[in-house]
């Protein structure tokens, strides 16, 4: 990845140290997203123990991905939020 438009050699440094940490921030937030997803289908399949074990997973790696400053705190709050308040309904509806 050579064709650089930066001209100066610490624009073309800054360049590469971008990419590696746009990688890095991604494995993180996919991460996330994927528990999140596993935890709603979790609690769409009934199970509440699986749904409380993949709540408190999906809750884990959105704190990790908010404690590296790969998402925001209060955008990290906000989905444990929504994910705790589907859970709290689902076992209300048993």
């Amino acid at each position: 990845m050579e064709d650089f438009l930066a001209n100066t050699r610490s624009a073309k440094k800054r360049i590469r140290q971008n990419e590696k940490q746009r990688a890095h921030n991604k494995m993180y937030r996919t991460r996330a997203r994927s528990q999140v997803k596993q935890a709603r289908s979790a609690i769409e399949a009934g199970d509440p123990a699986a749904a409380k074990e993949a709540v408190l997973a999906a809750i884990s790696e959105l704190d990790k991905a908010a404690a590296r400053g790969v998402i925001h705190s209060n955008n990290a709050s906000r989905r444990k939020s929504r994910l705790m308040k589907l859970l709290q309904r689902s076992r209300s509806a048993e």
